[in-house]
């Protein structure tokens, strides 16, 4: 058999839009002699789409598009990920579905049985879960359908959520010929080796080739990375889509093991979400263009250099705002890069207008000491630039705040924090650089000073970010170890040999600073655990003080 994976790049709620991209690629893979082609999970309203859901007009319009879509499928048969309503008096209102359909007749539903309500996901908030799994008959081999989250049970991940049913372990006795699986599992660094291996003992189990369809793009903070794929019956991988594009997968059924393909490269993968995602945000937004501030420093550099892969260079504009306090070398740098880019750079010095500042509230103010008011009247002097270049050309300012920054308060709300989209929100300190490195792996694009010398805000003289901070490796690896791996206070200390006290001291650092994320830009997610959707904690609470 013919299977064709159409992983595509569905905007959610642009249900006209979807069907079309559906419909497109029912009619490349008839035309490339599929006999079955498979969708993502809701791909007819995109996913997530949260509480659009609740809108019943918004449900309507997805039994339209899919009467539109089963009368496309003449000569093929589809699996369309969709919504359908809860016909029965009981329970949620609607069902996370496949619809089967067969050469224009639509044979009935799947409905996701196990519905996720950790992490980013809240399925259960709008969803009914699905009563149980049959095999459907699709030109002679019978397939079993399942949803996302349906196949993961069985993987038993550590951390995994557990359910009291386990649909692979159901799917087992009933015997198919093929496991499909309609899939939006998002991504985060090392997401897909976890999601193959979910799939390798899915197959193994049942012993039958399992298929699954992964959606692409970036919703928001999700971005998805697509890589479908397609295991055998021995757990072996037999083909691949590509990742972070749309790609059309045809694949026959008897087809053997490739060994042949290629393993992922981890700044290869971070790179090309992290411009899937800022791309999506704004081009999904009907926005084209974006500004940021070019400070010289490593977190805007590369900032800039996404922006320039994600929109073209056209349409980046940096802002280069340099205080009294501002290096000749960090102005160097951010002139070099913006030239090496070619984007439209202006340089907007701030000093007079800091000036006005201090002169203003110097009244009202000690003006023999200063300190942190001076330091954020700067960076606040700076956002209200970028703001207002934003509201005269329409570009969308950048937020170029680190995981580490944001996790340590090291950021000042309505000054650096302001902007439409953090995009390197969810990378430490040390991803930041690996990825700057990755940018010049074939040529200087950022500056070698860039690279190589200390972080600092350059606020007061001769500030270095370590004068408030302890150096970011440690700052990362207790961010990392906590947020992302849920260790406790004295199991970090111990494994790298940090006193308790600092360790509990930048942990006070990350729950104090709560109220700042909370009116931060949204950010792009690539790890487990970001500062955006999936993490749930309240500003004001008492068990870290």
């Amino acid at each position: 058999m013919q299977i064709a994976l159409a992983q595509i790049n569905p905007t959610v709620g642009d249900i006209a839009g979807n069907c079309l991209k559906i419909k497109s690629k029912i009619t490349k893979a008839l035309a490339r002699g599929a006999e079955l082609v498979i969708f993502p999970e809701l791909s007819l309203s995109g996913y997530p789409p949260e509480d659009l859901l609740l809108l019943p007009e918004f449900v309507d319009q997805l039994e339209d598009a899919l009467q539109e879509v089963i009368e496309h499928t003449k000569g093929i048969a589809a699996l369309v990920g969709t919504v359908r309503r809860n016909l029965q008096p009981k329970g949620k209102p609607l069902f996370n579905s496949a619809a089967v359909i067969v050469d224009g007749v639509l044979l009935g539903y799947h409905d996701k049985m196990l519905l996720p309500t950790y992490d980013v996901f809240d399925e259960r908030r709008f969803f009914e879960p699905g009563s149980g799994l049959r095999l459907w008959d699709i030109y002679g081999k019978h397939i079993a359908v399942t949803i996302c989250e349906d196949i993961w049970q069985h993987g038993a991940l550590p951390g995994a959520a557990s359910y009291t049913q386990d649909p692979i372990a159901v799917t087992k006795a009933l015997q198919p010929d093929l496991i499909v699986n309609l899939s939006a599992s998002p991504f985060s660094l090392s997401k897909f080796s976890k999601r193959l291996e979910v799939c390798f003992k899915g197959a193994r189990t049942v012993k039958a080739p399992l298929a699954l369809c992964n959606q692409v793009g970036g919703n928001d903070s999700l971005i998805f990375d697509g890589k479908s794929l397609v295991v055998n019956a021995k757990g072996e991988l037999v083909a691949r889509a590509k990742g972070f594009v749309e790609d059309l997968m045809i694949v026959d059924l008897k087809a053997v093991a490739d060994n042949q393909i290629d393993a992922d490269d981890s700044m290869k993968d971070l790179h090309d979400a992290l411009v899937l995602g800022l791309k999506d945000y704004f081009h999904k937004s009907g926005f084209s263009k974006a500004c940021l501030g070019l400070s010289g420093g490593i977190d805007s550099a590369v900032v800039a250099c996404l922006a320039v892969h994600a929109l073209g260079q056209e349409n980046v504009s940096a802002l280069l705002m340099p205080s009294c306090y501002s290096s000749e070398g960090s102005i160097a740098d951010a002139e070099a890069l913006a030239n090496t880019l070619a984007i439209k750079s202006y340089r907007l010095p701030i000093g007079t207008v800091f000036d006005s500042y201090l002169d203003l509230l110097n009244p009202y103010l000690d003006p023999l000491k200063p300190g942190i008011t001076e330091e954020n009247i700067q960076a606040r002097i700076r956002g209200m630039l970028l703001m207002a270049f934003s509201n005269r050309t329409g570009c969308i300012v950048l937020a170029t705040g680190n995981k580490s920054e944001l996790a340590m308060g090291y950021s000042t709300l309505y000054g650096d924090m302001c902007g439409g989209l953090a995009v390197i929100g969810d990378l430490t300190k040390r991803h930041v650089y690996a990825l700057a490195h990755r940018i010049n792996r074939e040529r200087e694009i950022i500056p070698l000073n860039t690279l190589n010398k200390a972080p600092s805000a350059e606020l007061r003289p001769n500030q270095k970010d370590s004068d408030t901070l302890p150096d970011y490796e440690v700052v990362d690896n207790v961010v990392e170890a906590y947020l992302e791996d849920n260790k406790s206070p004295r199991a970090i200390a111990k494994t790298y040999g940090y006193d308790l006290n600092l360790v509990n001291g930048l942990i006070q650092r990350i729950y104090r600073n709560e109220y700042k994320r909370r009116q931060a830009p949204p950010v792009l997610r690539v790890t487990e655990k970001a500062f955006s959707a999936g993490r749930r904690y309240p500003i004001v609470q008492g068990l870290v003080r």
